[in-house]
């Protein structure tokens, strides 16, 4: 919650200082006081206070002021503060022009020089204008507002990072929202500026990158020690059950994630199976659990580090990020999970985040509300996904390339998805082109047994096929098969892998081919891809690195 602003603007330093003391020693806990001295200062102040979506009560101006007069002043600040009240300070001579600007700008009050004592004339005349204020602006916040283009990839990413990281924001689409090109104006935005990120405290951010857009909403991006016991890489499932079973058993940990919590669970609308929630809950609700247990037993969580690669340095490992920086970890364990693979189809990359997207978020789904979506895949996230777009829009279509689902969707799915009325399946189906002028305006379907192909109008296709581990950042010295799939444990000894592993001793179960990396979750060669085997393996891996721990 901001405390709302009250902005005096006079001239005359002596003045000046007197409103400006006299509203502070009465209303100084619950509003901040902001002090202009000309009318153009004042209105460079509101802008500001705008673009940090900090609330005006009150505007308190003189009304002669050279350059600008204080009716003037307040004319213009109409468009920048429009719901603040309008006080005018101005002397006896001047009371038929400020009974004019009750009409004219709509000015709520004038006041006579001077004021005293400010009990009898001033505190009397400012409680009554923020009572009203109050009653017009009942819920005033100071969340983090971002202006964009609906079809911007850009504006997509900010707006993923945001939610996926809990960080409450308002959306305002530059073609649809007046307010939208105001707050634009404002910051003397191009369109290569967009989107702009407003935040409460701090600079306007025009088109940030993701570290640049956690640094100025103060999430924590650097660590705190350069040596740990355990280095987590990738924060889903595995990745928070690994940081929570290590620091709550001792270890100095820290978990790096290039994005947000959770991973692809993360943006699950429901996960149903999971022991202990005959409910069910949301991958977002499990996550915010699971950091909250992190954070209690004291890992680090560094966010928006993207991790490029490792160095073995005698019994530590480097782990480098993006452009510059390093840790040294004792034990790393790989948690990166599994992203979408790409579907292959013409002119699909052009519109990746205009309309075509990997995964859903809550947000992207409320903004389909009456249109006509298309889903591609036959597991159950893209199950998931149908059913919570199905809340918004006209009508889905999942899209699967089989003759059936019951190989691959658990059968709770299969019985929801056949029962709401919404929800369309057409088997044997593909998507092999995407056209749009901007953003994505049409797809052409093939019956793959046939080869018949029809193009169908949507502006919404979202896409929800296999699993593709990123991995190469571990280099060759880290054994993986041909998808990426870190080869783990006795998989080593097999004869096509022994080669890679030089220790007498065996490998541990979730040991990787280099002594103390293991791998946990998604991203290990031949995991059971659920949740609860990636906390079980989260946690098992903490058990294997007490035990390498022991040997160095």
């Amino acid at each position: 919650m901001s405390r709302p602003a009250m902005l005096t603007v006079d001239d005359d330093p002596l003045v000046s200082a007197a409103i400006s003391r006299d509203l502070r020693s009465h209303y100084g806990a619950d509003y901040r006081i902001v002090q202009a001295t000309s009318g153009a200062d004042g209105l460079a102040v509101l802008t500001e206070l705008a673009l940090r979506n900090q609330p005006v009560a009150l505007i308190a101006c003189d009304q002669r002021m050279p350059e600008m007069t204080g009716i003037e002043m307040l004319e213009r600040a109409r468009t920048t503060a429009p719901g603040a009240k309008c006080l005018l300070l101005t002397a006896y001579a001047d009371t038929d022009v400020a009974i004019n600007a009750i009409n004219d700008i709509g000015l709520d009050y004038y006041l006579l020089k001077p004021w005293d004592p400010p009990d009898e004339r001033l505190y009397p005349a400012v409680d009554d204008l923020l009572g009203d204020w109050w009653r017009a602006n009942p819920e005033q916040t100071s969340q983090v507002r971002v202006v964009g283009h609906r079809w911007s990839d850009r504006s997509h990413d900010v707006k993923t990072f945001l939610a996926r990281n809990h960080v409450p924001y308002r959306w305002y689409d530059i073609e649809r929202d007046s307010e939208a090109q105001r707050l634009s104006d404002l910051a003397q935005a191009t369109p290569t500026d967009l989107p702009l990120v407003l935040v409460p405290e701090g600079e306007t951010l025009r088109s940030p990158s993701t570290l640049d857009l956690a640094g100025a909403l103060g999430l924590r991006t650097n660590t705190e020690q350069r040596l740990y016991d355990v280095c987590i890489v990738g924060s889903g499932p595995a990745g928070l059950a690994a940081a929570v079973y290590a620091a709550s058993e001792g270890l100095s940990t820290v978990v790096v994630e290039r994005e947000a919590p959770g991973g692809q669970a993360g943006q699950s609308a429901a996960i149903e199976n999971y022991l202990g929630f005959p409910k069910g809950l949301t991958g977002s609700d499990l996550t915010q659990r699971a950091v909250a247990q992190v954070s209690r037993f004291g890992a680090e969580m560094v966010l928006a580090r993207d991790v490029v690669g490792i160095q073995t340095r005698g019994p530590v490992h480097a782990v480098l990020f993006e452009g510059s920086g390093e840790i040294e970890t004792r034990a790393l364990i790989v948690a990166t999970g599994v992203s979408y693979r790409r579907l292959d189809a013409a002119g699909l990359a052009e519109l990746t985040g205009r309309g075509v997207y990997y995964g859903a978020t809550a947000s992207e789904a409320s903004e389909c509300q009456g249109d006509v979506v298309y889903v591609v895949g036959g597991a159950n996230s893209a199950g998931q996904a149908a059913l919570s777009l199905a809340g918004f829009a006209e009508r889905v279509v999942l899209v699967v390339r089989a003759q059936t689902l019951n190989e691959t969707m658990s059968r709770y799915l299969i019985e929801r998805i056949a029962s709401t009325a919404n929800i369309e399946v057409r088997y044997r189906t593909e998507v092999v082109a995407c056209r749009g002028d901007g953003h994505l305006e049409a797809l052409t379907l093939a019956d793959r047994d046939s080869g018949v192909q029809e193009e169908v109008t949507s502006s919404w296709l979202f896409v929800f096929i296999g699993a593709s581990p990123r991995t190469e950042w571990l280099g060759p010295e880290v054994v993986r098969d041909d998808k990426g799939f870190i080869v783990t444990g006795p998989d080593l000894l097999t004869p096509v892998h022994a080669k890679h592993w030089a220790l007498p001793r065996a490998p541990f179960a979730l040991e990787a081919s280099v002594p103390g990396v293991f791998a946990a979750g998604d991203v290990r060669l031949d995991s059971m891809k659920r949740v609860a085997s990636a906390v079980g393996e989260g946690a098992m891996s903490v058990y294997l690195v007490h035990r390498y721990l022991a040997t160095i």
